[in-house]
C-alpha cells in the first residue's frame, strides 16, 4: 500500500535528516520484523531506491551515523543496477537497442520522397537527425502514455484529438502531416518492443516480485512509467517515498518569495521568517578570461582553506574548459562527471579524418591530417621523417588529390610510397552499399591494417571510441538494410557526438558538474559560471512537431515544467551548500551582459524587505613585477650552424637579409609549399623548361629544318599539355599564353644559332666546392644549383642561358643594378670555362613587334671574379660570428616566410 511520503527540505544535513525520518516511520509503521534488544537492527528487508551509487553510499553513512551501532543495512540500489539484475524473460522478444532502432526507422524515412520535401531534405543523410528527433519523441510519448495504454487502450486516441484540439485550426492545418507521422511511428515503434516499452515491462515484473517494503528517495517527482511501477507495487507490499519538501514552510523565505513557482502544488503552508544571510557571493567578470582567473584561484584559495569537496557547476562550458586549464597548471586535476564529447577526442578526430580522405579521394589536404594522427602507423620508429618526406613531396608536386597522382609523386620515396599504398588500399573497401556490420568490419579492418587498433586501446578516449564500434557491432547485427558510405559515416558521427568521453578521475576534491548533477548532495564550497541570463536558466530546447500546449495535454515535459525543476536544483544548490560563488561576464564583445533573471529577481526581493544585497566575491590574483624590456632587431650569431651547401637563391636570401637566410637556411625552418587548384606562374616556368629541354635535345640529335621547327615545338608543346590540362584545367589559359609566345621565341633561337651558338646540355644539375684558406683555418662550401642551358660557339666558348618567365625589357633592368646573382653563381658551377651568360625572355614585349630577346650580363668575367670573392668573406665572416641582422627593406619583407620569428614591426 502506498503510504505517505516523508518529505524533507533541501539543506546539507539532507541525508542526516532523511536517515532518522526513515528509521522514525519504519518504527511507527512498523514496516519491519521486531527485535529484540540484544539483536542487531536488520533492514535486510528492505529496499531503498536512490538516483545513484553515490547516493547509497550517503544513505548509508547517514544510517550508521543516525544508529551508532552495528547493523544489517538495506538492499540500496538505483532502478537501472536493480532492473539489469532481473533474469530474461523466457520467450521474450529482444529488446531493439537505439540504434538499431535509429537506423531502420532512417531506411524506412528516405524511400519516401515527400518527406525530403517536406523537411527541404537535399541527401538522404539529411534525414538521420529527423530520425533521431522522432525516436526521441516517440519515447517520450512511451514514457508518458504507455501507462495509461495499459490500463484504458481506448482513451489513447481521444487523448490524442485532444491533445490537437490545442491548437489553433491554421496551425493544426499546418501541422497536421507532421503530427501525424509522429503517431505513426510512435505506434510502429510500440510494436517492435523498444527499450522504453521493454523498460515499463520490466518495472511490472519487478513490482510483482515484491518481497518487502520499497522506499523510493528521488529528488524529483516519478515520471509516468515511475508513477505506475510505484503503484503496482504498493499493490503488494508497503511504499515510502522519501522526498524533498518544497511547500513555503519548508524552504528559506528568501528563496519563497523571489521564486514562488518551486512551491509545492496545493500548498497552504506559511513562510518561514527572513534569515537575512545567505550563503552566496557574485562576481561580475569583465571577461571570458577574467571569469576563468578569478574562478580557477577560487579554486585554489578554498584548497588552501582545507575545504576538500569542492564543486564547479558548469553552466557555460567554455569558461569552464578555461578553468579546467588553469587548475591543471596549478596540479589541481579537475573530476569531470559530465565529460565531453566523445567526437572532440583525438581519437575520434582520427576516424573523422579518415572518412575524409575516403570521401575526398585522396585530397592532399585530408590525406595528410590522416597520417598527422599518432594513432595512425603507431609503431613506425620513422614516422616523422617519413610523413615529412610525403609532405615535402606532395606539396612540391603541387598533388592536390588522387591516390595514383600520389603515388607517383612518391616514386622516388618506396618506403612512403608503399605506406601511402596501405591506406589507398584500405580506401578501397569503402565504396558501395553495405550492412552497418559489414561497414563496421571495414572499419575495424582499416584500424588492424593501419596499425590503430592498438594504439587506440593503449588511449583512454580511443578505449571507449574502439567501446562505441564494438557496442555498435552487437546492437545492429540483425539489421538487414544497406546504407552507403555517407549514411555509415553521418550515422557512426551521431553516435561520436552522443557518446561521453569522461577522463579518469584522479583528484576528487574538486569536481565538475552540472546543475543537475548537484541534487541530495551537498560541498564544502561551490563555484557556479555562467551565471548571466544567457545560461541560467539554460537556453530551452526548440521542440519540434509539438507545441507546449500539446506537449502538455499529452503528459510531456513542457517548457515550464523544465525551468520550474532547474529553479528548484538552483535553489537546492543554494540551500544545501555553506559557501556559494556566481559568477558571471559583466560585458562580453563591449555589450553589458545581463545577469541571470532568477538572481536579479532575489536581489530585488531582498531590497525589498531591507536586507542587504548578495555581496561581491574578491579574489585576490597573485601578481608578478616583470622586467620591462624594449624589443630589439634580431642579430644572432650561429658559427657553428655555418652553411655546408650553398645555392644561387640561398645567397640571394643572404644578401636580401642576413637573418631571413639565418632563419631559413641555416635553421632550415622554410615553408612548405602550399598546395594550390590554380597553377601558378610557378609552375608555367616549369613547364616551359621541360618543353624547351625536350626542342633543343630533339634538335640536337635529329637536327630540323627552320619551317619545320615551329610545328615540332608545337607538337611537344600540346604533348605536355595535354597531360597538364587531363591534371587541372586551369592550365588551359597558360597554355594558350605559350602558343602565342612560340613564334617569337623560335625567331630568337633561330637567331641565336645562327650567330654559331648550338646548344649542349639543358636543365643539368652542377656543384663545385670552393674552398679558402684564413690564417691557420681552412674552410669549404659546395655551391649547388641546375643550370636550364649551356650553349656553345663554334670556337669552344660557352655561355649560360637562363629562361625567364618575362619580357627582355624587365631583365635588362633587373641585372643594371647588379643586385641578382644567379648568372655569376651559375658561371662559378660549370665544369669548363664560361665566357658569357644570358637571361632568355619567355614573354614577348608589349609592344607592336611582339617579340621575346635575351638580357645579357655585363662584365661577366669580372662579375664571377668579385661573386667569389664576396662569397668567401661572407662564409668566413658567418664562421667567425658575426651577426645576422633583419635588415631586409620593405619589399624583401613583404613576402617573407620568416617574418613572425623576427616580428618586424614589433620594434
Amino acid at each position: 500500500m502506498p503510504l505517505s511520503p516523508i518529505l524533507i527540505p533541501p539543506s546539507a544535513t539532507f541525508w542526516c535528516d532523511a536517515a532518522r525520518a526513515l528509521l522514525r516511520r519504519l518504527q511507527e509503521d512498523a514496516l519491519l520484523p521486531q527485535r529484540t534488544p540484544s539483536q542487531a537492527p536488520d533492514f535486510s528487508a528492505l529496499c531503498v531506491m536512490v538516483p545513484t551509487y553515490g547516493h547509497a553510499l550517503q544513505l548509508k553513512a547517514a544510517l550508521a551515523e543516525a544508529l551508532q551501532c552495528a547493523f544489517i543495512p538495506p538492499r540500496i540500489t538505483t532502478p537501472a543496477t536493480w532492473l539489469e539484475l532481473l533474469p530474461p524473460e523466457s520467450g521474450g522478444s529482444a529488446i531493439a537497442h537505439d540504434s538499431e532502432r535509429l537506423m531502420a526507422l532512417y531506411a524506412g524515412l528516405r524511400q519516401h520522397a515527400w518527406l525530403k520535401k517536406l523537411f527541404t531534405a537535399k541527401r538522404n543523410t539529411d534525414l538521420l537527425p529527423l530520425a533521431q528527433t522522432l525516436l526521441s519523441l516517440s519515447d517520450e510519448l512511451t514514457q508518458a502514455l504507455l501507462p495509461a495504454l495499459q490500463l484504458a487502450p481506448e482513451a489513447l486516441e481521444q487523448s490524442w484529438q485532444a491533445a490537437l484540439a490545442e491548437l489553433s485550426p491554421p496551425a493544426r492545418q499546418l501541422l497536421s502531416d507532421e503530427t501525424q507521422l509522429v503517431w505513426t511511428i510512435w505506434q510502429s515503434q510500440l510494436e517492435q518492443n523498444d527499450a522504453s516499452a521493454a523498460r515499463m515491462l520490466q518495472l511490472q515484473r519487478f513490482a510483482e516480485q515484491a518481497r518487502g517494503p520499497l522506499v523510493w528517495i528521488s529528488p524529483v517527482a516519478p515520471d509516468p512509467q515511475q508513477a505506475a511501477f510505484l503503484s503496482a507495487y504498493a499493490a503488494r507490499q508497503p511504499v515510502l517515498p522519501l522526498l524533498l519538501d518544497w511547500r513555503t514552510s519548508a524552504i528559506s523565505k528568501e528563496y519563497a518569495v523571489a521564486w514562488h513557482e518551486i512551491h509545492a502544488e496545493n500548498d497552504a503552508s506559511q513562510s518561514s521568517i527572513f534569515s537575512g544571510r545567505q550563503p552566496v557571493a557574485l562576481y561580475g567578470a569583465s571577461g571570458l578570461e577574467d571569469e576563468a582567473l578569478h574562478a580557477a584561484q577560487t579554486i585554489v584559495d578554498w584548497l588552501q582553506q582545507g575545504k576538500s569537496r569542492l564543486a564547479i557547476v558548469a553552466q557555460d562550458r567554455v569558461v569552464a574548459r578555461r578553468i579546467r586549464a588553469l587548475l591543471e597548471r596549478a596540479q589541481v586535476f579537475v573530476s569531470d562527471e559530465t565529460g565531453w564529447k566523445l567526437s572532440t577526442t583525438r581519437a575520434a578526430a582520427a576516424l573523422a579524418a579518415w572518412f575524409e580522405v575516403v570521401s575526398s579521394r585522396a585530397e592532399t589536404a585530408a590525406l595528410l591530417d590522416f597520417l598527422k594522427s599518432p594513432y595512425v602507423f603507431a609503431p613506425l620508429a620513422d614516422k616523422p621523417a617519413q610523413l615529412m618526406t610525403i609532405e615535402r613531396t606532395l606539396r612540391r608536386a603541387n598533388v592536390l588529390a588522387g591516390w595514383d597522382a600520389a603515388g607517383a609523386a612518391l616514386a622516388g620515396s618506396p618506403t612512403e610510397q608503399a605506406s601511402v599504398r596501405r591506406i589507398a588500399q584500405q580506401a578501397a573497401a569503402f565504396g558501395g552499399r553495405k550492412t552497418l556490420a559489414a561497414w563496421l568490419a571495414a572499419t575495424g579492418g582499416m584500424l588492424a591494417a593501419l596499425d590503430m587498433q592498438a594504439a587506440l586501446a593503449a588511449d583512454a578516449a580511443g578505449q571507449q571510441v574502439l567501446a562505441v564500434l564494438e557496442a555498435l557491432q552487437a546492437e545492429c547485427a540483425a539489421l538487414t538494410e544497406t546504407f552507403a558510405f555517407a549514411e555509415w559515416r553521418a550515422f557512426l558521427d551521431m553516435q561520436l557526438e552522443a557518446a561521453p568521453f569522461v577522463a579518469a578521475n584522479l583528484d576528487a576534491r574538486v569536481v565538475m558538474l552540472p546543475l543537475n548533477g548537484t541534487r541530495l548532495r551537498s560541498f564544502d564550497a561551490v563555484l557556479l559560471v555562467g551565471a548571466d541570463a544567457k545560461h541560467l536558466p539554460s537556453q530551452p530546447q526548440e521542440t519540434l512537431f509539438f507545441a507546449n500546449a500539446v506537449r502538455r495535454e499529452l503528459g510531456l515535459e513542457t517548457r515550464e515544467s523544465r525551468q520550474r525543476q532547474q529553479l528548484r536544483d538552483f535553489a537546492e544548490l543554494l540551500s544545501a551548500n555553506p559557501e556559494v560563488v556566481l559568477s558571471w561576464q559583466a560585458h562580453t564583445d563591449g555589450e553589458p551582459n545581463p545577469l541571470s533573471p532568477w538572481i536579479e529577481r532575489l536581489q530585488l526581493t531582498l531590497a525589498r524587505h531591507g536586507l542587504p544585497p548578495l555581496p561581491a566575491h574578491h579574489s585576490a590574483l597573485a601578481t608578478r613585477q616583470l622586467q620591462p624590456a624594449l624589443p630589439r632587431m634580431p642579430a644572432p650569431s650561429a658559427p657553428q650552424l655555418a652553411p655546408q651547401k650553398l645555392s644561387a637563391s640561398g645567397y640571394n636570401s643572404l644578401l636580401a637579409c642576413p637573418y631571413q637566410f639565418f632563419a631559413a637556411r641555416m635553421l632550415r625552418l622554410s615553408a612548405l609549399d602550399e598546395l594550390s587548384d590554380m597553377p601558378e606562374k610557378r609552375d608555367y616556368g616549369g613547364w616551359l623548361h621541360a618543353i624547351l629541354k625536350t626542342y633543343h635535345d630533339t634538335l640536337r640529335d635529329q637536327p630540323c629544318p627552320l619551317p619545320g621547327r615551329e610545328n615540332l615545338l608545337r607538337s611537344i608543346s600540346a604533348q605536355a599539355f595535354d597531360a597538364i590540362l587531363g591534371k587541372n584545367a586551369a592550365a588551359l589559359g597558360y597554355y594558350t599564353r605559350w602558343q602565342k609566345v612560340i613564334p617569337a621565341y623560335l625567331e630568337w633561337a633561330n637567331a641565336h644559332e645562327a650567330e654559331g651558338w648550338q646548344f649542349v646540355v639543358g636543365e643539368q644539375w652542377f656543384e663545385k666546392t670552393l674552398r679558402w684558406q684564413q690564417g691557420e683555418i681552412q674552410g669549404e662550401v659546395l655551391l649547388q644549383g641546375r643550370i636550364d642551358r649551356i650553349d656553345e660557339a663554334a670556337d669552344g666558348a660557352r655561355a649560360i642561358l637562363d629562361y625567364k618567365t618575362s619580357d627582355a625589357a624587365s631583365l635588362k633592368a633587373r641585372l643594371k643594378g647588379g643586385e641578382d646573382l644567379q648568372l655569376p653563381f651559375y658561371g662559378m658551377l660549370s665544369d669548363a670555362p664560361v665566357a658569357s651568360a644570358q637571361y632568355v625572355a619567355l614573354e614577348a614585349d608589349k609592344g607592336k613587334g611582339g617579340k621575346t630577346g635575351a638580357a645579357a650580363a655585363p662584365d661577366y668575367a669580372n662579375w664571377k671574379t668579385a661573386l667569389e670573392t664576396h662569397i668567401v668573406m661572407n662564409m668566413q665572416a658567418i664562421a667567425g660570428g658575426t651577426p645576422l641582422p633583419a635588415n631586409g627593406v620593405e619589399s624583401v619583407c613583404q613576402y617573407c616566410d620568416v617574418r613572425g620569428l623576427c616580428r618586424k614591426g614589433a620594434w
